[in-house]
């Protein structure tokens, strides 16, 4: 049973302008309470029991508002980030909290109906790893996930030129991994903008011949990234800010 969770939190989100300047993306409300807070609750609802956050930007502003969970029977410890070199090192900084089982991962700004925490974590029982996925006319934007005719991911790309991909998955950003997550990070080269990026090492897992499956997300689902997809998050969840559980 999987009962841990690594969450990154540590961006600046500048593509949010003034919004995020003094304030972390995290703590920015969708249906009525922080994007952060929302994931977390999603997540003790699917039988998460501990989380480690990893920070950055306005850490000690979205520490002290999230708390230690203890109110809410959790354990939540934060890792911050001192230089923001990519997720996948903010992801090992958690390394000695993850242990040597299985972990549920996630971006800090990825808004989904909580119902997915518990399928992806089902999924989990019967591969190495699972990364979530939406549909979108094309995957250019995020990373495009090629996957047989049962689920099981063949391919990843991060970032491909737009108009290239023959697959309309895409990296939804959370997911499970395992132990053999933290060689491929050992392993990885930085990207072109110089920073260790999650996506490629989890390309590098498919590649090595693990059992990776993709769960197609069910509901809505938003990255947070810029002012428009946060008004159409907050439009999206304003009739049932806690969706299903």
């Amino acid at each position: 049973m999987i009962t841990k969770a690594i969450l990154l939190a540590a961006g600046r989100g500048t593509r949010l302008g003034a919004i995020t300047a003094t304030y972390p993306k995290a703590l920015l409300e969708v249906g009525d309470r922080p994007i952060i807070v929302r994931i977390i609750e999603g997540l003790a609802h699917a039988g998460i029991e501990e989380i480690a956050i990893v920070t950055g930007h306005q850490a000690a502003l979205l520490e002290a508002e999230v708390g230690t969970g203890a109110h809410a029977g959790l354990g939540i410890i934060y890792f911050r980030q001192e230089k923001l070199s990519g997720t996948a090192h903010a992801l090992a900084l958690a390394r000695d909290f993850a242990g040597e089982g299985q972990f549920l991962f996630g971006w800090g700004d990825i808004v989904v109906d909580p119902t997915n925490y518990r399928r992806v974590l089902k999924a989990a029982r019967f591969a190495d790893a699972v990364i979530a996925v939406n549909e979108v006319d094309d995957p250019s934007a995020g990373a495009a996930v090629y996957v047989d005719s049962g689920m099981r991911v063949t391919r990843i790309v991060e970032k491909p030129p737009p108009g290239t991909s023959s697959t309309r998955w895409n990296n939804a950003g959370f997911g499970v991994l395992g132990p053999a997550i933290w060689a491929e990070i050992e392993r990885l080269a930085p990207s072109p903008r110089g920073e260790y990026e999650l996506p490629r090492a989890i390309a590098a897992l498919v590649a090595s011949g693990s059992n990776v499956r993709a769960v197609p997300v069910e509901g809505p689902w938003f990255d947070v990234g810029t002012p428009d997809d946060l008004a159409a998050a907050r439009t999206a969840f304003a009739n049932n800010p806690r969706g299903k559980q």
